[in-house]
């Protein structure tokens, strides 16, 4: 090999292999919320509002019939009664706790849609982020089809020292 490719090479490597440095990158500001129109932030408070409760009859019910859920660390859901069997099973006969969803984008057309998001849980701050991917049928209510979140920060465990 000539030495100029050797040299490139080496570089190369040197950049794939250094260090990162996302974890010294400043925070980011706090993205503006998107006003919502009515149908959407209707949806968003209906959400909160079976999830404070615990009611996933309520919550589920929200989803179109073929809808997914997407957890961090869980496997997909799909459709309507098995959403409302994990959320039962996740509430345990207790509410969801203080959720407060916000609108940081979203966009819609005759019968898809999405809205991304950020979420809390009561006075502290925001802990994750959402998006939503809606459907509806022509004159009918927008039903989500996938709701897929996740942490801000990486999760603590117990079993890591």
């Amino acid at each position: 090999m000539r030495s100029s490719t050797l040299l490139w090479l080496f570089l190369g490597f040197a950049l794939l292999g250094g260090p990162t440095h996302a974890q010294d990158a400043p925070v980011p500001a706090r993205l503006s919320d998107a006003a919502l129109p009515s149908p959407l932030d209707r949806l968003l408070r209906d959400y909160e509002h079976a999830w404070r409760a615990g009611d996933a009859t309520a919550l589920a019910a929200l989803f179109a019939e073929d809808g997914f859920v997407l957890q961090n660390h869980r496997p997909p859901i799909r459709g309507r009664q098995a959403i409302r069997a994990a959320y039962e099973a996740g509430f345990k006969g207790e509410g969801g706790g203080p959720l407060q969803l916000r609108a940081l984008a979203f966009s819609t057309d005759a019968t898809t849609g999405y809205i991304i998001g950020a979420y809390r849980y009561g006075t502290g701050g925001e802990v994750g982020k959402f998006t939503l991917t809606l459907q509806r049928m022509p004159g009918q209510p927008w039903k989500i089809f996938s709701d897929m979140d996740n942490l801000n920060a990486a999760e603590k465990r117990a079993d890591v020292e």
